[in-house]
Formats: C-alpha cells, structure tokens, sequence
C-alpha cells in the first residue's frame, strides 16, 4: 500500500533552507529494520514516521543509520505535515507519543510551537581528547547535556569559521557535539551541531540541541526568551522561550516535495 511522503524543510520561512526531513504518514505502524531502510534511501539528517492513535500520533525518528530519541526539526515537520494534509484540524494540537514522553505542537500565527523536554548541560570533569582535536577551536567551557557534550567559545566566528576533523568527532561517546558561542544581533546565541557518529556530519539545524542550549544560554544572559541561529550552510532561526523542566521551541516549515513511497 502506497505511503504518503513529504519533504519539509524546518526552521525556516522559505524552502530551500533550514533542516530539511522527510516524513511518512503511516496508517499501521511499520517494522523498525523497515522505517530505517526507508530513512537511509532518504539520506536526510531525520526522516519522522508518523502514526495515528486514539490519543494523538506515535512518532519516531531515524537518521539514515540509528534511530533518535529526540528530534526537533522532525516533529516541526511533522506537525506542519499533519496541518497541512488535513489530517489534523488547523486549530488542534498535535500531540506525539515519543521515546522522550508526549511531546506536543501548537500553531502561534506564522510559527509552530514545540513543547519539549529541557536537557540542560553539566560540567564534565573528563574531556575525551578527540573531541578537543576534532573541533579545534580554544574552549571557554565543555559541559554535556543529556545527549550531546555542548562546547562553548567566545565569539560568533569561531562557530561559523570552524572546520572540525569529523573523523576524531566520530570516536567522540555522544550523539553529537554543539558548538556554541553568543550571537550577533538580533540573535542571542549562535550554535552549529557535528553528529558524525550518527550519520550526520553537520545538522543543519537542530531544534533538540536547542534544549540544552536554551538554558545554557539563558542562564548566562538572564533571559527566558531567545532568539537563536544555527549557523550551517543552509541556516535555520529558533525562537526559545525557558519554562522551568520544559523549552518551547518555536520554528517556521516550508513544503517542497509532496508523493507516495511504494515500496
């Protein structure tokens, strides 16, 4: 039975820009080995398989070669998706049965709010040599979230004008790593994120990084609303709003492709 397809880029108001994700709304929820064949042949950062329950969707998440527990330009994409075919009313929240727990979207005007879990970052006493030969930048500070360790230096362009040795940050013990440093107005932060380990050398934009980041930043500032950009070649804008456990990530999703995966 055909399976509708899209291809959504995330955190962005034009296509062509931001993350882009695939996702598959599936009427039964398929076999694993299958949903990551499926996320390999699209060779995107994340590919989302959506399926529908009483209380809402289940949604997982692939990279084209390990399953994710948490994926923020995925679930936007989704979200936009399920608005957009119809499947789920303009005015309704789309609530997601996740490997993080419920996690929900909303529609705010011209954006799109995730609720998500915060994942702030802590002080690491050990640092894995690799990680500070493969990003070669002077750190100001080197902490770990929950899933990635977040790496902090002091100006916007040494994030833009990194360029990491992706074969050391591949025998780095974390999903990824975020580099970090403060924005150049209007932005607060400014951030780029290696997963090499994953399958993903560089994320366009990562709306999950963005759960550490937004404490973390936050904190240093002293402010619960941000304004974030993640500096890839293709680039992707993040508003964050700080609620206590919680981070409300807001982004903007264009479609470019819409059609039916056969097999």
């Amino acid at each position: 039975m055909p399976i509708d397809l899209f291809h959504v880029d995330a955190f962005t108001p034009r296509a062509f820009a931001g993350n882009p994700a695939a996702v598959c709304l599936c009427p039964e929820a398929p076999e694993p080995g299958w949903m990551q064949q499926v996320a390999a042949e699209m060779n995107l950062s994340e590919t989302s398989f959506v399926v529908p329950r009483a209380d809402g969707f289940d949604l997982r998440w692939f990279t084209p070669t390990v399953e994710v527990e948490l994926c923020g330009h995925a679930t936007l994409a989704a979200a936009h998706t399920l608005w957009e075919s119809g499947r789920l009313a303009a005015g309704s929240r789309a609530r997601f049965h996740t490997l993080s727990g419920v996690l929900t979207a909303a529609k705010a005007g011209d954006w799109i709010e995730l609720d998500f879990p915060a994942t702030p970052v802590a002080t690491v006493t050990t640092v894995p040599p690799a990680l500070v030969a493969g990003l070669g930048v002077r750190a100001l500070s080197i902490g770990k979230s929950r899933f990635d360790f977040v790496v902090e230096v002091a100006t916007a362009a040494e994030v833009s004008e990194a360029r990491p040795d992706l074969a050391a940050l591949r025998q780095v013990d974390s999903r990824g790593v975020i580099l970090t440093g403060p924005g150049e107005p209007p932005y607060d932060m400014v951030s780029r994120v290696f997963a090499p380990g994953f399958g993903i050398d560089e994320d366009p934009v990562t709306g999950s990084a963005h759960c550490a980041l937004g404490p973390f930043w936050g904190e240093r500032l002293g402010k619960q609303e941000l304004l974030a950009y993640q500096a890839s070649a293709r680039g992707g804008v993040l508003r964050i709003v700080l609620a206590g456990e919680r981070v409300k990530l807001y982004g903007q999703a264009v479609t470019t492709t819409r059609g039916l995966l056969m097999v």
